[in-house]
């Protein structure tokens, strides 16, 4: 069994490079536009849940807390989700055009 370690086709890290990069790109495009609904239909629950149980002294902090939290899912989420789909895309292209 051979195994080439160590020695990369630099045609594959630009290829995979740009398609990082795009998929970064869309997930910063989809956390920008996905966040403010996502935690306007959320931060009303989380406020009263921490009001009720954590009391009202934390609830500017929770709620803080809540959007980071909004915009990471929906960062993290989204960075996964396209990042594979353009890997299958592209490589699919590829496929159909170089074999």
């Amino acid at each position: 069994m051979h195994t080439n370690h160590g020695h990369h086709d630099p045609r594959h890290s630009a290829f995979m490079s740009g398609i990082n990069g795009l998929g970064l790109v869309l997930a910063i495009i989809a956390c920008f536009f996905g966040t403010p609904p996502l935690y306007d239909l959320t931060v009303f629950w989380v406020a009263e849940f921490s009001d009720r149980y954590y009391g009202r002294e934390w609830t500017d902090l929770i709620r803080a807390a809540w959007w980071l939290s909004c915009a990471a899912a929906i960062f993290f989420a989204a960075r996964a989700t396209l990042s594979t789909a353009l890997t299958m895309a592209g490589l699919a292209i590829a496929a159909r055009l170089f074999v």
